[in-house]
């Protein structure tokens, strides 16, 4: 099998537009599960709207927001006219605790010890902090019940805000996590 991979030389939203193309094609290839990282909405918007413009239908896109508080109290980061429009559009939304940051994270900065998902988080972050990010949505579609157990699926995620990250993952629930794969790195940044 032969694939082309972008390497970005930064990480960033100005990658977004190409991980969009490249999301487009997998469309093309046979590829009906699509889960997106989204904190304000926009990066999915970008997506929906693309693959929209396209004409394509019958795709299974998925939106995995932070949860409610995970920038600061009380709050949350999906703007509302944004939720409003993908749901029209009939993207799934879910909102979801990262699987890589949970308790253990406020355990750790609380009482300065290293915990098991810290060390996969870190792990996954020598690939790219996108990389993590796909394994993590994967999960969090796949504990939700937005896509089946063991197959193979388009995430896209970003460093910081917008896409820079395209990979090809088999899917897992978080509790079966050695059993996710990266299959194939499709765009990352090289920093």
């Amino acid at each position: 099998m032969d694939r082309v991979v972008h390497y970005f030389e930064r990480p960033g939203k100005e990658n977004t537009q190409k991980c969009l193309e490249i999301a487009y094609f997998l469309v093309i290839e046979g590829f009906k599960d699509i889960i997106i990282a989204t904190t304000t909405g926009e990066s999915a918007l970008k997506l929906a709207n693309h693959l929209k413009e396209r004409e394509v239908n019958n795709i299974n896109l998925i939106a995995i927001t932070h949860s409610y508080g995970y920038k600061e109290p009380n709050t949350f980061e999906l703007l509302k006219e944004n939720r409003e429009k993908l749901l029209k559009w009939g993207v799934k939304i879910h909102t979801a605790t990262i699987p890589t940051s949970s308790i253990e994270s406020s355990l750790a900065s609380q009482f300065y010890g290293v915990y098991p998902t810290i060390l996969v988080a870190q792990t996954l972050r020598r690939l790219g902090q996108g990389v993590k990010v796909c394994c993590d949505i994967v999960m969090s579609a796949c504990d939700a019940g937005l896509i089946e157990e063991g197959k193979e699926v388009v995430a896209i995620a970003g460093t910081g805000y917008g896409a820079d990250t395209v990979c090809i993952i088999k899917s897992a629930v978080s509790r079966r996590f050695l059993n996710l794969k990266v299959l194939e790195i499709l765009a990352k940044p090289r920093e």
